[in-house]
């Protein structure tokens, strides 16, 4: 914490304690801040229990803590957790809202709207890594919003990311920002699939092609995290769902079409994981995508096991 926070601590809070929110909140506990936290589940606020309050809505979140995260799954739990009966509207407390979510700029400035008609500032901040940087605290934020919610809230931010970058004070332009990134993350995910089960089917060592990959021009996000560390141990376990695939990838296209660009390229990698999903289900794991891939290539994209 700075001199001042640690002089004054705002009391946090959390909404939604997911694979992705509860190493987070975990990590602003660590900081030392004192914790609210609120999940839909009882059972997500169990290892909570004794080591921050557990509250039993989004208002009560709002009546006990002064900042409040929010790290949800879907529109719809955004807008019942901000101006839903129950929601940070009807708090008494809060003054700042850090949106963690990614919704597209419309959801965030319409929640930001209705937020500030109860004098809640809103601080745009999604975020990308994955559980395991969430973990470890080393995800990377981009924000957007008032300046001094963004000076408010990057302390508290610092807990669980390694690099912050400010992108100005319009709320939703760190959503266009996250829009960008995921698209990016797919794409570089379902072509390194395919193109590496070329390799697979010409005899080629996955780990050798990984060596010359990750040293060379095609290195990717896929080629260093996602297929060594869950698609060729075959645990597929990344910790995204398919379910927020296809949410994030319309977002994107969302976006892309609020301001008449044509998007060839991503339209046609959406369709890859929409043809995937057919044999998934939602809650299978982003990386799961490349065994339609495997059963149409004839050939599994997997470690070569070791003879000795």
């Amino acid at each position: 914490m700075s001199n001042a926070t640690k002089q004054n601590p705002p009391v946090i809070g959390f909404l939604g304690l997911g694979s992705i929110g509860a190493p987070m909140a975990e990590r602003i506990l660590q900081a030392g801040y004192k914790l609210v936290v609120y999940d839909v589940r009882p059972e997500a606020m169990t290892d909570f229990q004794g080591r921050a309050y557990c509250a039993i809505s989004p208002a009560d979140v709002a009546h006990r803590a002064d900042i409040v995260f929010g790290c949800l799954a879907t529109n719809s739990s955004f807008k019942d957790a901000v101006h839903g009966q129950t929601g940070l509207v009807a708090g008494h407390r809060a003054r700042l809202y850090v949106h963690l979510g990614t919704n597209g700029s419309d959801i965030v400035a319409g929640l930001a709207e209705q937020l500030a008609r109860r004098n809640i500032a809103t601080l745009d901040a999604p975020m990308t890594g994955g559980r395991l940087r969430a973990i470890d605290g080393t995800l990377t934020v981009m924000a957007s919003g008032p300046i001094s919610a963004f000076e408010a809230a990057e302390p508290i931010i610092q807990s669980y990311a390694g690099k912050i970058v400010y992108l100005g004070e319009q709320v939703g332009a760190a959503q266009v920002m996250k829009a960008v990134n995921n698209m990016i993350s797919l794409v570089n995910l379902a072509a390194a699939c395919e193109a590496m089960l070329v390799g697979v089917k010409a005899g080629l060592d996955p780990n050798a092609m990984l060596e010359v990959l990750n040293k060379g021009s095609g290195m990717n996000s896929a080629t260093m995290d996602k297929i060594p560390r869950h698609v060729l141990p075959g645990t597929f376990d990344f910790g995204g769902s398919m379910a927020l695939v296809m949410k994030d990838s319309q977002t994107f296209l969302n976006e892309a079409a609020a301001r008449g660009i044509a998007t060839p390229i991503s339209d046609a990698v959406r369709g890859i994981y929409r043809t995937a999903l057919e044999s998934l289900s939602e809650q299978d794991d982003i990386t799961a995508v490349v065994q339609h891939m495997e059963r149409a290539a004839g050939v599994e994209l997997r470690a070569v096991a070791d003879d000795a």
